[in-house]
């Protein structure tokens, strides 16, 4: 049975001035409150004043739903702004020109299919993968499961996936409301995060996302702010990235490499910034 807790958290200054401080060396905030331990389902909703925070591993449905419903209603993948509601990417519809190899375009979800989202990364490229990226690592065999069969995503080179927001379809800077995503196989409290920025460049949110607590080894986690304020996403996707030579050892004794894919990104209606 899911676990529920909700609990308010103390009001830590106004956002501008919460914006303006450096987070760097602080716990992000989901690795405070109880990390998952055992066999079991963990899903959490914590509330600011600002931002609603859910957060889940185990059996993730709940939380992604529950999450859904915060942002509104699925828009449909048409370009121009819709004036609510949520967009997805579940990678699920990538063709396969840009599967199972390093050639998926960053723009894929704002040109080819509008949604406005453009990735970037410091590493060589990205990579939609269909079977659980055994063809990159033969030993990852079973180690990556899906939330929405049956692909899944990640960068090449490197952790980091950065996501700007637009307009659907266009050059127009947006803004969103929220952002979340499913990752597989988070083994280690800190590994991976997602840290939301306004059009400034300041950080307002930094998360961690709850490691796997069953087989499957899925994780959620998600926040929703009150207004359209976050333009850019950065998601750190584990220790090292997925290669021919790099294995998970999270298990195992020594030092400890974890790593993670991405499945679903769920996100607000990116909106043009009003005056």
């Amino acid at each position: 049975m899911l676990r529920s807790t909700t609990m308010k958290i103390m009001l830590l200054g106004a956002l501008v001035t919460m914006a303006a401080c450096d987070f760097a060396g602080t716990r992000p905030i989901g690795a405070d409150e109880g990390e998952p331990t055992g066999n079991q389902n963990q899903d959490s909703t914590k509330q600011r004043n600002d931002v609603k925070i859910v957060s889940a591993s185990g059996d993730i449905t709940g939380a992604v739903n529950e999450y859904r419903t915060l942002l509104g209603a699925l828009n449909p993948n048409v370009a121009g702004e819709q004036p609510g509601g949520r967009r997805e990417v579940n990678w699920d519809g990538v063709p396969a020109t840009f599967t199972d190899n390093d050639a998926f375009p960053g723009g894929f979800f704002n040109a080819n299919s509008p949604r406005g989202l453009l990735l970037t990364t410091d590493g060589s490229g990205f990579r939609v993968s269909s079977n659980g990226y055994t063809d990159v690592n033969p030993a990852y065999f079973g180690e990556f499961s899906t939330f929405s069969p049956a692909k899944l995503f990640v960068a090449r080179g490197s952790t980091t996936i950065d996501i700007h927001f637009f307009v659907a379809g266009s050059t127009t800077p947006a803004l969103v409301d929220g952002f979340g995503s499913v990752f597989a196989d988070v083994g280690r409290a800190q590994s991976t995060l997602i840290e939301y920025f306004d059009a400034n460049g300041y950080r307002l949110l930094r998360l961690a996302a709850p490691r796997g607590t069953d087989a499957n080894g899925l994780s959620f986690i998600g926040a929703k702010f009150d207004s359209l304020v976050v333009a850019r996403v950065r998601i750190t996707v584990g220790d090292v990235p997925l290669d021919a030579a790099t294995v998970d050892n999270v298990k195992q004794t020594g030092p400890k490499l974890d790593l993670v894919a991405t499945d679903d990104f769920i996100y607000g209606e990116p909106r043009a910034p009003r005056p």
